[in-house]
């Protein structure tokens, strides 16, 4: 069973906001069995609508679209759709009732722009939006079908799930789609897959390989399509589970586990404590933990410490080591993480210090260098890693490298 998605909207278009609806809309498809095949994006213009529909109704036997549903007369999909399927718009009294309602609520007058989102094609399946004053609407045409959404995101979303999915799983007969993922972390996506290659030359050929690298962590994805659920879902757990005793220090979890989750959870079982003291991430290490619920039991403090004078008269980096060797060093990163340590009486503490550009780079030390350090109750280890050109990139990076290395001293420390 194939699907489309299809996003209209000229703020799409120009940048002025990310589309996210075909992302949720993707993962609802999948998870029934439907594949989708396309996403696209148009704008608000009816005969670009009407072409852009039909085109995908010849490939596709599901069409979902979203957007261009509001009361202003830029919104124009409601009436392409009443015209692309030879429907007249026609009052709805529920939806002109819970218009009302949902207005007087607010205090917004019931104008005649607001009483035009009543009007619905006669020949729709109206799908009730509880949460806007736009409703869904379920066309057909020769066993195949349309649904049109608004675009306000939380809308979709209740749409999606309390009215599309039950009805598309009632009128089309489906099998499943089957999507497992490992999160790996350590090892660069060339080297796991020279690691891995004997395990993955092994898998039978209905489950494909996806790799999917980001900042510090390698995904893994198993997929098969169209298959029995079951039965493909156990097995899919066997293979990951040999693969994870072939690589158990990368290892991380499954779907969307993290490392700092991962760390979280050791800190907590063990009844040990961590602080950071960051210079060029700036923070984000910090965030990642105390974005986590119980992060209080074991998070001791986070010390952003950009200049020198903030890394000597908070952390007690030496002023002679600074002068000596530079903020961006071995030995600075080390003071900074058993500063940090000190200060906040924890067991770990991890230290970032690098230059994230675009300036201040050198050719002993270009945009990009940073040291990181972890400070345990028995040692300090540094690592030196260059993270890229762009600032974003080199933060993340450094994060992501920093966070391994205070997973790997806490596995040593076992």
């Amino acid at each position: 069973m194939k699907a489309s998605i299809l996003t209209i909207g000229d703020e799409i278009l120009i940048g002025q906001i990310t589309d996210t609806n075909s992302v949720s809309i993707a993962r609802h498809l999948n998870t029934a069995g439907i594949t989708v095949v396309e996403k696209c994006s148009i704008g608000d213009e009816r005969t670009q609508i009407t072409s852009t529909v039909e085109r995908l109704l010849g490939t596709c036997e599901i069409v979902i679209i979203t957007g261009g549903l509001g009361p202003t007369k830029d919104d124009i999909t409601k009436k392409t759709l009443a015209d692309l399927f030879g429907c007249r718009l026609v009052q709805n009294e529920t939806v002109a009732a819970h218009v009302r309602q949902m207005l007087a609520a607010r205090g917004i007058e019931y104008n005649e722009l607001n009483q035009g989102q009543s009007l619905v094609p006669d020949r729709c399946t109206v799908l009730f939006n509880a949460h806007g004053t736009a409703p869904g609407m379920w066309f057909e045409r020769n066993g195949r079908v349309v649904v049109s959404l608004p675009g306000v995101p939380f809308e979709m979303e209740h749409l999606m799930q309390d009215e599309v999915m039950p009805r598309l799983k009632a009128h089309f007969s489906l099998r499943q789609i089957v999507h497992r993922t490992m999160i790996t972390a350590g090892l660069a996506e060339s080297m796991l897959a020279e690691r891995i290659a004997d395990w993955e030359n092994d898998l039978p050929p209905y489950l494909k390989l996806a790799y999917l690298p980001s900042a510090g962590v390698v995904r893994l994805r198993l997929s098969a399509y169209e298959v029995d659920g079951a039965r493909v879902t156990e097995e899919i757990d066997r293979r990951f589970e040999a693969l994870r005793k072939l690589i158990p220090h990368y290892f991380i979890g499954f779907e969307r586990a993290s490392i700092q989750e991962l760390i979280h959870g050791l800190l907590t079982e063990r009844h040990q404590t961590l602080a950071t003291a960051e210079s060029c991430t700036g923070g984000t290490i910090a965030a990642k933990f105390t974005a986590m619920p119980g992060a209080s039991a074991y998070f001791r403090c986070g010390v952003v410490a950009y200049s020198n004078e903030a890394k000597h008269d908070i952390l007690g980096v030496d002023p002679e080591t600074l002068s000596r060797y530079g903020a961006v060093s071995e030995p600075v990163a080390r003071q900074m993480a058993e500063g940090a340590r000190r200060i906040a009486g924890a067991d770990y503490a991890v230290a970032t210090t690098g230059i994230a550009g675009p300036t201040g780079g050198s050719e002993a030390k270009p945009v990009g260098t940073v040291w990181i350090a972890v400070a345990t109750p028995h040692h300090t280890t540094a690592l030196l890693k260059q993270c890229g050109t762009d600032r974003g990139q080199i933060i993340d990076r450094a994060g992501a490298f920093a966070l391994g290395l205070l997973r790997d001293e806490m596995n040593d420390s076992l």
